[in-house]
């Protein structure tokens, strides 16, 4: 693996996932989710990395319906990473209040009780991802605004720390999948036992409780399901799919036996990919020499 794209700009989380998957391989910064999976399915980069879950805010939707609806890349790695959220100023506000908190959405809710006991007056504004809002705060100092992002896009922009770990739950944990046409793999450091495999399944519509048979297939062979969600088909209400995790890798005998059980009742099943699951743990913030 060579070229990994991930959601910038220089800062993010995501350029903190794509340094675990891989140290070596040139890392490429991009302006959103979107861009990121274009840029593999157009073979500019060998892979990227995007956040799929966190466990404080749920699914990352539009990772989820990229995946499903507009490319078919598959799934060669997950990691989970934890997310420690700062408070930034611009050093030259350290002694203002700040007018303002800029960040983006997900971060701005995962540190809602710290944000509402101490800014509930201030405006709460959106940004395509906690690194770019510290970009541009570090550039204008006049908008005297904070910026909720990680400890590397205060290092990166030279920002300073107002308020260290304003989370509001410790176990804030974000997952991000490795993606890659090109059999990209994650870094030896974090190969790990535990595989998974991801499926998307959509349902006969004309077959009364086939979720509890599809359910089913999986728990007679006693395989562990370690989510389930339903996402609109884009269709019209009421039509959904399901994206299922399965704590298995796909070679496994009892997984394509599942699948075939479930073939049978007339559903559709998509292979999102098989492979390995790593968790960083929640205690260590991740630091990397970039």
């Amino acid at each position: 693996m060579n070229k990994v794209a991930y959601l910038g700009p220089e800062g993010t989380f995501s350029e903190l996932a794509a340094a675990a998957f891989s140290t070596t391989a040139a890392r490429f910064p991009y302006r959103d989710i979107a861009s990121c999976l274009r840029a593999l399915a157009n073979e500019e980069v060998d892979a990227a990395a995007v956040p799929l879950e966190n466990t404080i805010e749920g699914s990352v939707n539009i990772t989820l319906d990229q995946l499903v609806h507009r490319h078919n890349l598959p799934i060669v790695g997950e990691v989970a990473i934890p997310i420690a959220q700062h408070l930034l100023v611009h050093p030259d506000n350290v002694d203002e209040r700040p007018e303002a908190v800029y960040s983006h959405p997900h971060a701005l809710a995962q540190c809602h009780d710290y944000l509402t006991e101490q800014f509930a007056d201030s405006e709460w504004l959106h940004a395509s991802s906690t690194a770019k809002a510290a970009q541009e705060i570090a550039a204008d100092p006049g908008l005297k605004q904070a910026v909720v992002a990680n400890r590397l896009a205060a290092k990166k922009y030279g920002l300073t720390i107002a308020a260290e770990n304003i989370h509001d739950f410790a176990n804030n944990h974000t997952r991000f999948v490795l993606l890659s046409t090109k059999g990209a793999h994650m870094e030896p450091s974090l190969e790990t036992s535990r595989k998974k495999t991801t499926i998307v399944v959509t349902l006969p519509s004309d077959y009364s409780g086939a979720l509890h048979q599809v359910l089913s297939a999986f728990a007679w062979r006693k395989i562990n399901l370690s989510k389930i969600e339903s996402r609109p088909m884009k269709t019209g209400i009421g039509h959904y799919f399901f994206i299922i995790d399965i704590d298995h890798a796909y070679d496994d005998v009892l997984v394509p036996g599942a699948l075939e059980e479930i073939k049978a009742l007339g559903c559709e099943i998509r292979l999102l990919g098989s492979y390995p699951s790593a968790v960083i743990e929640a205690n260590k913030e991740m630091e990397f020499t970039f």
